[in-house]
């Protein structure tokens, strides 16, 4: 049965628009999806699913997803539904397609420069969105690696990855560590042709010579609930933040306190300069500017902090 099924669900989905590029992570592009299982695949006509169980791994133009059990849901485009007591194997080879795809257990999927892990994975085709729940969650995209506690979430179509408890970003090319309850990271696309910086490792590149879309150049970050800001040399802590990898810049509000070494600045606005160690605190209304500063590092931190009041 098995053998007779898998060069079906090979062509479940031909009829998805081709891609010009490879993307990251994103099954909602073109070419046909190749199916195997080693305990084998059902096929539920009346349900229009597919199930493929036991090392189950699904390939589609560069996307790897591996899992102990995938599940494809099909459907027929409108005006393609087949007539009454018409076979159902020709449409599901000729004119369905796939608009949603589940993963359970031990999921990994992957593409040429970015790796998803978790429990359970739903990917919506119509969307382009995938979410991760279950244990260790996490998205490495080039040298940036997202966890999460509760979900972990990516939007292909609009480069943006959303990790929902304890989520945590770390920027390896900048050695920084984000992390909030909440946070929302942005990719840049990598425009054709654009080269990398002079200090970044090689991008990825099509064999046309063109950058890869999604190889992982963190645009920013947003972060939202206890945030703190990690680099060598200081922790930056507020309520909510914005973050940029390509200014190093970071604005955070509310509560803020930035710690280096023994030494601490407390206010409710700052904006931090990560490269040169440069800070502006800014107090709340009627108040002051708050901090503690150790004799024996005062020549230290006298240069990268700065205050001032409203």
């Amino acid at each position: 049965m098995s053998r007779r099924l898998l060069p079906r669900l090979v062509l479940l989905a031909a009829l998805w628009p081709a891609a010009a590029l490879p993307q990251a992570i994103d099954l909602s592009q073109g070419g046909p999806v190749d199916v195997t299982a080693t305990d084998g695949i059902e096929w539920r006509q009346a349900e229009q699913v597919v199930i493929a169980r036991g090392n189950a791994r699904a390939v589609k133009d560069g996307v790897t997803v591996d899992a102990d059990r995938l599940l494809a849901r099909y459907r027929q485009p409108p005006g393609r539904e087949p007539a009454p007591g018409g076979a159902a194997e020709p449409a599901l080879g000729g004119s369905s397609e796939i608009w949603r795809l589940e993963a359970e257990g031990r999921v990994r999927i992957a593409t040429a420069t970015d790796t998803a892990r978790g429990d359970r994975a739903v990917y919506d085709v119509d969307q382009a969105v995938l979410v991760l729940t279950g244990r260790n969650l996490s998205l490495e995209t080039g040298p940036n690696l997202i966890t999460a506690r509760d979900s972990l979430e990516y939007w292909s179509n609009r480069r943006m990855a959303v990790a929902r408890g304890g989520a945590v970003v770390v920027d390896r090319e900048n050695d920084r560590r984000i992390a909030a309850d909440t946070l929302v990271a942005y990719f840049l696309e990598g425009p054709p042709g654009t080269a990398a910086p002079a200090a970044a490792a090689p991008r990825p590149r099509t064999p046309e010579g063109t950058e890869v879309p999604g190889a992982g150049r963190l645009d920013r970050v947003e972060a939202f609930g206890g945030v703190e800001i990690r680099t060598p040399t200081e922790v930056v802590r507020g309520e909510r933040g914005v973050y940029s990898a390509a200014t190093g810049m970071a604005r955070l509000l509310g509560g803020v306190r930035i710690t280096r070494g023994d030494n601490q600045i407390n206010g409710q606005e700052a904006i931090v300069n990560l490269r040169t160690g440069v800070a502006r605190l800014v107090s709340a209304p009627g108040a002051r500017v708050q901090g503690l500063v150790v004799p024996q590092q005062a020549e230290e931190a006298r240069p990268g902090a700065q205050g001032g009041g409203r």
